[in-house]
């Protein structure tokens, strides 16, 4: 009764009950593909309830102290306060160590989701006309996260995330004509500066945390109003959703999605060792770790600066440094490039129109191409900023793969492409259910037409209705 009365109370001020009923009867597609986002979403809920505990216990300073703990190997060293703080954080703090991976293995994995999520959208066309302002705050969520991610990592003033700092300054230098004033400002002096490791944990507990909370809000608030997309299959038009409803259907399904996520997440915190700090020892500017690698969402940015020659060169008198193409150039015409997909794409293609089916990738072999160059580009790329452990474990020299990686990376891609070109235009125009039931011959055949630059048959009227045949009523891309 005091429950009833209470919702009355407020439903009586605020008109909640008619919002709700609206809520609750909204209809999501039932494809596994669309839970993508939420495992991104569910991974930064985690992020938030493990580190907030972190946040009790974790002292941002660079000041040197003396550490005292359960950790033995270190009892006596003189080290910073905020690796002292880590390491008693894994050592001293009950469930501390499991509350650092889990909140590690989270980064990860959202990481993960959210590139594989932006992926489905990519190559399904889901980012065409209503929806491209929801492409351009995801590709923003993935720019804050691979920032707060490479925040986070810096913070425990450890030797291989200094190293870290001491790359992302370099590069901060390298800027021609404001890279020296940037790097003073965000560092607070010359590395390694005092101030950092104090700035980073403000940017990493609040500012962009409460930048990728506000955005995901709009990014879910957009979805609500515009509903969501869907593959064509029987019923299905550009004017309705087919699916199950939020509630009980979906909401049960997410809620199951969400404590699996976190069972997976306690499991790896718990059973698999991952950034163990006080084997890499304290920061010092004269050392540097090796073998060492970044974690994988920054690799790419790693192996660009490894795969880079030693070029530098003058543009309007002003000295361009090597780290500056590599670090600075690629990742900024990477995430232009994103910015600009669906508008370039629209300019190109003629189509203007606005869109609730998906596409099927096997329909547009020209994005599906540009989409595996590209992910070959850039896992090229994070298997290259290995090399020092490859070539430790092959016995290789490290400057024999540095050139093997510069052919493979010139190479590699392209071939990828056109690879991936003939095979999706095969099964368009074969009209097989998948990779496997294409034949020798149509590969050739698409071959052959691809080489002969023959443009792929287009009929603007019945596109769609092509799409939704081609489906043959399955949901599966």
């Amino acid at each position: 009764m005091i429950l009833r009365r209470g919702a009355r109370w407020l439903d009586d001020r605020l008109g909640a009950a008619s919002v709700a009923r609206t809520s609750l009867t909204k209809v999501f597609p039932d494809h596994w593909s669309f839970m993508l986002g939420e495992i991104a979403l569910y991974c930064f809920v985690t992020l938030v309830l493990t580190g907030v505990f972190l946040t009790f216990f974790f002292e941002p300073g660079t000041n040197q102290v003396v550490y005292h703990g359960a950790y033995a190997p270190l009892d006596g060293a003189r080290v910073s306060a905020a690796y002292a703080s880590s390491v008693r954080l894994s050592f001293d703090i009950r469930t501390g160590l499991l509350m650092r991976q889990v909140h590690h293995w989270a980064a990860l994995l959202m990481l993960a989701s959210i590139v594989v999520h932006v992926c489905r959208i990519f190559f399904t066309g889901a980012f065409r006309r209503p929806r491209e302002l929801n492409w351009l705050i995801g590709v923003t969520l993935l720019a804050l996260s691979l920032f707060n991610g490479f925040s986070g990592y810096s913070l425990p003033d450890d030797l291989l995330s200094g190293v870290g700092l001491r790359i992302a300054y370099s590069i901060a230098l390298s800027v021609p004509v404001a890279g020296s004033w940037a790097a003073f400002l965000v560092f607070g002096g010359e590395f390694p500066a005092d101030q950092i490791i104090h700035r980073l944990f403000v940017v990493h507990i609040l500012l962009v945390p409460g930048l990728l909370v506000g955005l995901l809000a709009a990014h879910i608030g957009i979805l609500v109003r515009q509903k969501h997309s869907q593959f064509p299959g029987p019923g299905r038009t550009e004017h309705n959703v087919v699916g199950s409803k939020f509630w009980p259907t979906y909401a049960t399904r997410s809620t199951a999605l969400f404590c699996a996520i976190l069972a997976v997440l306690l499991a790896l915190g718990g059973l698999v060792q991952i950034n163990p700090i006080w084997l890499y020892g304290p920061f010092d500017p004269a050392q540097v770790s090796s073998p060492a690698q970044p974690d994988w969402y920054i690799g790419w940015v790693e192996g660009a600066l490894r795969m880079y020659p030693p070029w530098e060169f003058r543009l309007f008198g002003y000295l361009v440094p090597n780290p500056f193409v590599p670090a600075v150039l690629v990742p900024a015409a990477t995430f232009l490039l994103l910015y600009l997909w669906p508008f370039l794409e629209q300019r190109l293609a003629g189509d203007p129109d606005a869109h609730q089916l998906l596409d099927r990738p096997r329909d547009h072999p020209v994005r599906c191409a540009a989409g595996a160059g590209t992910l070959a580009f850039y896992g090229l790329l994070l298997a290259t900023a290995s090399n020092d452990v490859i070539a430790r474990l092959t016995r290789v020299p490290v400057a024999a793969l540095t050139w093997a990686g510069r052919a493979v990376l010139l190479a590699g891609p392209p071939v990828a492409a056109v690879a991936i070109y003939v095979v999706v235009r095969a099964l368009r125009d074969s009209g097989a259910e998948g990779v496997l039931q294409v034949s020798f011959g149509q590969l050739a055949a698409a071959a052959r037409a691809t080489l002969r630059r023959r443009p792929p048959p287009r009929d603007t009227r019945g596109g769609r209705r092509a799409a939704t045949t081609i489906a043959g009523g399955s949901e599966d891309p």
